[in-house]
């Protein structure tokens, strides 16, 4: 199928641009061919399975890993310009800080390693939580320390936050917190967000748009609104184990077949007829029948993707 046909407009409005992006290690490639637009003011779901190349790509858009080619661009910049430092905050699930440091130790430190530092929006952040700004960063539980890397993230003012598992370890209660704060914060301050998370159902909750990921190729990209509504979930009888040969004309994207029943996931390609239900999936379903297809075509929405072969629009 061709591709999708990219929008004119100004490079700035992209937070991404990606185009051809790869990265290979000796056990190889990590990121292959990977392409896409990710549109300015957006909070972005990173998913797919380990090894997919979701840390890889955030260590692409925070310069601590150098492409192998391709090229990658920041608000139209590329990633390997100087210019690029202040625009970004990146913060892992490590969330490396200096434990024997208290937290008014460590708001100063990013205090002073950032030129517009915003000493108001930090210390906000983190007394809203009843983090004791004497407090050693060892001693607090994995909610405080997360709301102290945020305030961190936040307090460097960024253009563009990047967030690897932020929340992967924390309780469910912490997590539901701490998504409010990101939240919160990053609307207020119209600061685009690139998450990467396991827990599909916090993504659905709080991104607006997805970048799905799997053997190292973007297999979904675009506006979570748009993406879940190009798919249907077909449901019916089969007579010999196989899909109903009328739907041999729609992209199937996964097909499950239990004794006499089958279960598909669908993208139509035109009217569907035929003597089976027709379901919406929710936005779970179709992220796990991508995430289990990746053989699938890749579906971009329109804006979303750099023109390639094999792409489909939304």
């Amino acid at each position: 199928m061709a591709g999708t046909v990219n929008p004119v407009g100004d490079a700035g409005t992209w937070a991404l641009e990606a185009s051809g992006l790869g990265k290979r290690y000796r056990r190889g490639w990590a990121l292959s061919d990977c392409s896409f637009r990710l549109p300015a003011g957006r909070i972005c779901g990173l998913v797919g399975p380990n090894g997919a190349g979701k840390s890889t790509l955030l260590g692409l858009a925070s310069r601590q890993v150098r492409p192998t080619r391709g090229e990658l661009r920041v608000f139209g910049v590329p990633v390997d310009d100087p210019g690029v430092m202040p625009r970004f905050a990146f913060l892992g699930q490590d969330k490396p800080m200096f434990k024997r440091f208290s937290v008014a130790e460590t708001l100063r430190i990013g205090s002073e390693l950032n030129p517009g530092w915003d000493a108001e929006a930090a210390e906000r952040i983190v007394r809203s939580g009843d983090v004791p700004m004497n407090a050693a960063v060892g001693t607090l539980s994995g909610g405080q320390r997360t709301r102290v890397a945020l305030a961190l993230a936040f307090g460097k003012r960024p253009d563009l936050l990047l967030l690897d598992e932020p929340m992967a370890d924390l309780d469910p209660l912490a997590r539901d917190e701490m998504g409010a704060l990101l939240m919160a914060e990053a609307v207020e301050r119209g600061t685009t967000v690139v998450m990467s998370s396991h827990i599909l159902a916090e993504l659905e909750d709080m991104c607006d748009y997805l970048l799905v990921l799997a053997d190292g190729r973007v297999r979904m990209a675009g506006d979570a609104d748009a993406l879940v509504p190009a798919h249907v979930l077909v449901t019916g009888v089969t007579r010999d184990g196989e899909l109903p040969a009328a739907l041999s004309a729609h992209t199937v994207v996964e097909k499950r077949v239990q004794g006499r029943q089958f279960r598909a996931m669908v993208r139509p390609d035109g009217p569907l007829s035929g003597d089976w239900q027709v379901a919406e999936p929710s936005l779970e379903e179709v992220l796990l029948a991508h995430l289990r297809s990746p053989e699938a075509p890749a579906l971009y929405t329109p804006g979303a993707g750099i023109e390639t072969e094999g792409t489909r629009t939304a």
